[in-house]
């Protein structure tokens, strides 16, 4: 049985897209289930990437998910392929703004406050608004978020790996988009992957990777994967369960008690 590595006890959440609602709820559940059990030497919470596009509130996620981060090494934050392609847009890249609003990009311009483009000519006035929206900071730290993160028997990453590739050499195309030949292959990767990036209306458990990504901007279902030796358990974050006018502010999670406001803890 795959085991992580000593001591560590990871939280992997799927893609977010936008979903602020069900990610502020993900974390007030991880923070729960995390109290109920035994001190562990290091804990982790794993972002898959796609924290943004398709939902309402990916301006919400960003700003909490680099707040929290900026707080603490506990939460580690993968790049995923709509992040790439928003970081593309922002550096001018020709012909990706037309792919990026076709793959959610309009929900994320909307919720910066930025009218999409109605036309190629009007292209050059979203990307200046876009990069007047979002802070520096932000824009860097996503230009420096990794493409992989590992704990023990585990590789977590956004799409997956090419089979018969080492981890090592993988390259970034096929970690951040690569679908089919990584979901059919039987093959043994070097270790279990666990990713986001292809839908499924449950987690698919296989024996060479682990897909999370139910679809939360659609679905209604965020999923939170656990893993603790060789422990795995599924936490679903179920949009019909969330409370009612619920505050948005996130203040319980950035409480000074919080599992994610600080403490220091040594990366997977």
């Amino acid at each position: 049985m795959p085991r992580t590595g000593k001591g560590d006890r990871v939280y992997c959440v799927g893609d977010i897209h936008g979903r602020f609602d069900l990610f502020r709820a993900a974390l007030n559940r991880i923070e729960a289930h995390h109290a109920q059990r035994p001190k562990p030497r290091q804990i982790y919470v794993v972002l898959l990437g796609d924290l943004i596009d398709r939902g309402p509130d990916s301006a919400k996620v960003l700003k909490l998910v680099h707040k929290v981060q900026a707080r603490t090494q506990q939460m580690i934050v993968l790049r995923g392929n709509h992040e790439e392609m928003m970081i593309r847009v922002i550096d001018g890249e020709p012909g990706v703004m037309r792919a990026w609003l076709k793959s959610g990009g309009r929900d994320t311009l909307r919720s910066l406050g930025i009218e999409p483009p109605v036309d190629s000519q009007d292209t050059a006035r979203a990307v200046a608004e876009l990069r007047q929206s979002l802070p520096q900071e932000i824009i860097d730290w996503l230009r420096a978020l990794p493409l992989t993160a590992q704990s023990g028997d585990y590789l977590f990453c956004h799409a997956g790996v090419r089979p018969g590739v080492p981890i090592k050499k993988q390259a970034r195309d096929d970690l951040l988009w690569i679908r089919e030949e990584f979901l059919g292959s039987t093959r043994d990767h070097g270790a279990v992957i666990v990713h986001g990036h292809s839908v499924s209306a449950e987690l698919e458990m296989r024996p060479n990777r682990i897909g999370i990504d139910t679809g939360a901007y659609m679905s209604g279902v965020l999923s939170v994967l656990y893993l603790e030796d060789d422990v795995r358990e599924v936490i679903s974050i179920r949009e019909s369960d969330l409370p009612v006018n619920d505050a948005d502010d996130a203040s319980d999670i950035m409480s000074s008690g919080s599992t994610l406001a600080g403490g220091e803890a040594d990366v997977a």
